[in-house]
């Protein structure tokens, strides 16, 4: 019978698009999943996938081989999981991405507790905004924010941060303090763009209910939220941040919040929306018992969180 790490080794490729995709996947080196997977195909007598320079392409062996072997992995991973929890112990590997300023600011400080909690857990984490491929990279659980969520992954509502208007004491007092939505608009503003799109995040307007792209001053478009905050602090201008990444500054008045005043009938009015974040899992029938755990720890410390609030 094929060994099981090459028969691993061959369905993490075709997953991932690549022999080093999966040799990312198993922590070996390209070589040596390039190795696993000619045995397999020696121990079977037949070519599974026709490899170029470029790409990797299933025979028609392999595509028939892959789909009889793929559903038995899953289940043999499956299996493991919930042993895990009859012996009382998670363990094994759980890769989590999250988006970079949450992952800094709230994740990485609840995870040593959580670890803590389960030595035997080897933690991984892609702390990252760019486009995360669960599948391909093999990913246990992603938090993301509601407007980068993807259709067909299960989802579950983990926290909703309030987002903060806030400058500089430096640059209140040169500048002043918008007190509309309409004064807000000659106001030096600091926007983000978002690593995965190359998108420009405008600040959210509205007139009597209705969405509106009003022109703003610019001061200036960073990819990392944390940059433009300490660009704000330097007296650069407005930003429009989370709590928990500006709530240092704020309990220091480094920053200061602004209050606009309500909008009224035919006014601009600023729509001051939450950030909603999401734990994301591949797979809507089985979610493993180690990324459950991880859940169930966050929605009950994410809630004490004074950053959050």
């Amino acid at each position: 019978m094929p060994n099981l790490r090459a028969i691993e080794t061959f369905v993490k490729a075709l997953e991932g698009g690549s022999i080093a995709s999966a040799a990312r996947q198993l922590g070996i080196s390209p070589a040596a999943a390039s190795q696993n997977i000619a045995r397999l195909e020696r121990e079977l007598g037949t070519r599974l996938i026709t490899r170029t320079t470029r790409s990797m392409a299933l025979t028609e062996a392999g595509e028939r081989y892959l789909a009889r072997v793929a559903p038995v992995l899953e289940e043999l991973e499956k299996a493991q999981s919930d042993l895990s929890l009859i012996h009382g112990e998670l363990q094994g590997r759980l890769r989590i991405a999250c988006m970079a300023a949450f992952g800094r600011h709230m994740l990485a400080p609840l995870l040593p507790a959580f670890a803590a909690q389960h030595p035997r857990l080897e933690l991984e984490l892609l702390i990252t905004d760019r486009h995360v491929d669960v599948l391909k990279e093999d990913i246990d659980i992603s938090v993301r924010y509601r407007d980068v969520l993807e259709p067909g992954m299960s989802v579950r509502q983990l926290a909703s941060v309030p987002r903060i208007l806030c400058a500089s004491p430096q640059y209140l007092q040169q500048h002043g303090s918008p007190q509309t939505a309409q004064e807000l608009l000659e106001h030096a503003c600091l926007l983000y763009r978002r690593e995965r799109d190359g998108r420009i995040m405008r600040w959210p307007f509205l007139r009597d209910g209705q969405r509106t792209d009003p022109q703003q001053k610019i001061a200036a478009i960073g990819s990392d939220i944390d940059a433009l905050v300490e660009f704000a602090v330097a007296g650069g201008g407005i930003v429009w941040a989370g709590s928990f990444i500006v709530h240092e500054q704020l309990r220091q008045r480094r920053l200061l919040p602004l209050t606009l005043k309500p909008a009224r009938k035919g006014q601009l009015q600023f729509e001051d929306a939450p950030l909603d974040f999401f734990a994301c899992f591949k797979d809507r029938k089985y979610v493993p018992a180690k990324v459950r755990a991880l859940v169930d720890y966050l929605l009950q410390e994410l809630p004490k969180q004074q950053r959050l609030s």
